[in-house]
């Protein structure tokens, strides 16, 4: 198993094309392992929330950056019809050199799939559906197939043909908590299962319940990474952290979970290496970080000076 993997989420929501572009390449240079974008046609909850297009700003990002791995917290798999967005997953992963994680989920935004000609059917039926993609998906990046074909209640394809292949297969992520549904799934399909910021507090039950779905297939936990979205705030000691742990307690109000719980990552840089070592004595070594701040730079480039050198990477 590789070491502590630290990745950073991209400047996106009411951002511009260049404010995403500087960030990504400051967080590059600063030793970030991965990038990370949010999936949606819409800003969460408002249509009217400027946002810029998953896939496309990946694929822009691929281009512009070197060495960082780049994925997407999560793309619901019925926003796109699945063939289609088989065929952009490779290219943007050609355009990186094979360094694209695709990450999933079912999906909870109404709007931007009806809005965008797209069902947006009922919960399981959602799971049901990234069930048949993620089968596709598979088969379209195959690289001993031909072609592909998949004739589902949800998902249909006939001898699609996917040239060229991913450069490497493509790492699947699957993202969400439910216990009876989704991490059956993650343990069916994923090489990277998320848990969600808001259930943090959660992970060692839902590690506890992953752990037990792959027991049942006969698959090897160690098949199976595990990996947290999460807020962090750090300071320079715990005086400058407290008053921005504060603030976001206003600003998210638990949106990206409790910013005082028992494994949150805020504080002084020795409180923040400390929780995240008490994130990896639990079975989870990589961590999506959504750093708190209206210019995330600043926290980030704290975190790459004063934790990322203390870290088992």
């Amino acid at each position: 198993m590789a070491g502590i993997h630290i990745g950073v989420t991209v400047p996106q929501i009411k951002r511009s094309w260049q404010e995403s572009l500087t960030a990504s390449r400051e967080f590059e240079a600063m030793g970030f392992d991965s990038l990370w974008v949010c999936d949606h046609l819409y800003g969460p909850q408002s249509p009217s929330i400027p946002i810029l297009e998953a896939w496309s700003l990946l694929s822009a990002l691929a281009a512009s950056t070197d060495r960082v791995e780049l994925g997407t917290l999560v793309t619901p798999t019925g926003m796109r019809n699945p063939a289609h967005l088989g065929k952009v997953i490779a290219t943007v992963d050609n355009i990186a050199g094979g360094r694209i994680i695709p990450g999933f989920g079912a999906g909870w935004m109404d709007r931007e799939h009806t809005d965008f000609g797209m069902a947006f059917p009922a919960p399981l039926d959602r799971l049901r559906q990234m069930d048949e993609t993620l089968a596709l998906l598979r088969a379209m990046w195959d690289p001993e197939a031909d072609d592909a074909s998949f004739d589902g209640e949800f998902v249909h394809a006939d001898h699609v043909v996917c040239l060229p292949k991913p450069l490497r297969r493509p790492p699947i992520l699957i993202g969400g908590t439910g216990e009876k549904v989704t991490l059956r799934l993650a343990a069916r399909h994923a090489d990277i299962w998320n848990n969600s910021a808001v259930a943090q507090a959660e992970l060692p039950r839902k590690i506890e319940v992953l752990r037990g779905h792959l027991a049942d297939i006969g698959r090897d936990p160690a098949e199976v990474r595990i990996s947290q979205q999460c807020l962090v705030i750090i300071g320079a000691d715990e005086h400058a952290a407290e008053a921005a742990i504060a603030s976001a307690e206003k600003v998210f109000g638990g949106h990206l979970g409790d910013p005082r719980g028992a494994l949150a990552i805020a504080g002084s840089p020795e409180r923040v290496i400390e929780q995240i070592n008490r994130h990896v004595e639990l079975g989870c070594d990589m961590f999506m970080m959504e750093f708190f701040g209206r210019d995330t730079r600043g926290p980030a480039r704290l975190f790459a000076e004063t934790v990322l050198p203390h870290l088992d990477r």
